[in-house]
């Protein structure tokens, strides 16, 4: 099993990564101490894993609540079903929540255990690959408004990540290959030779072989964990996490939420945010290309759908939540492995890169 430490003095955590760690409850004793527990999840785990889990959590006497699935129902609705089942088993501040599930799900819960009669603890047991590498790391929690994505939450740290990459034989390919957006963005952030190794090992992670997962879902997590122990609440270098994100939230929000997955728009979001630095002369075409071509061969697509037009990108992103003093700030590349913050960028150029104009 590999452990890894998200360094944050009184509020760091392990995050755990192997295979078979449902049935592991030593990975749980030891935070819980016989406190009352509720698992999480949704109606497309808790016919896979909830018996599994609360088998394990046996001497817990675990309740749980079952939400409905998808991105469409981050929301105010929602995070009062957790509520609800809080209060209708009179759980208190000692109680414990189990995110058993995917982004949504660990979102959802982790906001709930922040607000819950003013903040409750929670574990992250991630059962998809985004949120294996991403989601479930770092604290941040939240739900989707009509007008943005994530932007009412708050950062609450779990006690633990458990990520059983058993799990992951259950995803659909779609799923799969969502969760392989984050891992490259994790590459192209810092490390060229770990985007590298995506390059000539894309196909084993697609047929899910185990030593090529563990080994990609551990680096990833290796990065993330990182730049969240030096910047836990983003005031600074955290926003590199967001590469992707301002172009891929912003293609979640035209579209309406639920129509692609946060993975499938953070692969387009990278694209764009490639080509914007190919036209600051900051990123080689050819290296363009490269990032194009791995996210192709992962199954994700490099633009928006043409029905979504430059405008209907641009005023979501306008509220983005890196915007400081009215200013738009974006992560661009300056090479492969090497992410930067910007807001020295024209406005002529974005504007291209979201009408899909010729390099």
């Amino acid at each position: 099993m590999s452990t890894l430490t998200v360094a944050l003095g009184n509020r760091s955590y392990p995050l755990h990564i192997d295979r078979g760690l449902l049935s592991r409850t030593e990975l749980f004793n030891g935070p819980l101490q016989k406190r009352a527990l509720c698992i999480v999840t949704d109606d497309n785990v808790a016919p896979l894993y909830l018996k599994r889990l609360g088998r394990s959590l046996a001497a817990f006497e675990p309740r749980h609540v079952i939400l409905p699935h998808g991105e469409d129902h981050k929301n105010w609705r929602t995070l009062d079903l957790i509520f609800r089942a809080l209060l209708k088993h009179r759980l208190g501040r000692d109680a414990v929540l189990v995110a058993l599930g995917g982004g949504v799900v660990g979102d959802l819960t982790g906001f709930a255990a922040a607000c819950y009669q003013r903040g409750i603890n929670y574990f992250q047991v991630p059962t998809t690959l985004l949120a294996q590498v991403d989601s479930s790391i770092g604290g941040k929690t939240g739900i989707n408004h009509r007008y943005g994505k994530n932007m009412i939450g708050a950062f609450h740290q779990p006690l633990a990540v458990i990520a059983d990459v058993d799990t992951l034989k259950t995803l659909p390919p779609r799923e799969l290959s969502a969760g392989l957006a984050e891992i490259i963005k994790a590459a192209l952030i810092c490390d060229e030779d770990f985007f590298m190794w995506l390059e000539a090992h894309i196909q084993a992670l697609l047929d899910l072989d185990p030593d090529a997962c563990l080994h990609a879902i551990t680096r990833a997590c290796e990065i993330k964990a990182a730049i969240v122990a030096e910047d836990e609440r983003e005031q600074g270098q955290r926003a590199l996490l967001n590469l992707g994100h301002t172009f891929g939230h912003a293609i979640e929000s035209a579209l309406g939420y639920g129509e692609w997955l946060h993975g499938e728009a953070v692969g387009a979001g990278l694209a764009m945010a490639a080509e914007l630095s190919v036209r600051m002369d900051w990123l080689r075409a050819a290296e363009y290309r490269r990032i194009c071509r791995l996210l192709e061969r992962a199954g994700l697509p490099n633009r928006p759908p043409n029905s979504v037009s430059p405008m209907q990108l641009l005023a979501p992103m306008k509220r983005d939540k890196k915007i400081q003093k009215g200013r738009l700030r974006l992560i661009l590349l300056k090479g492969i492995g090497e992410a930067v913050i910007s807001e020295d960028f024209d406005p002529q150029l974005l504007g291209n890169t979201l009408a899909g104009k010729s390099l």
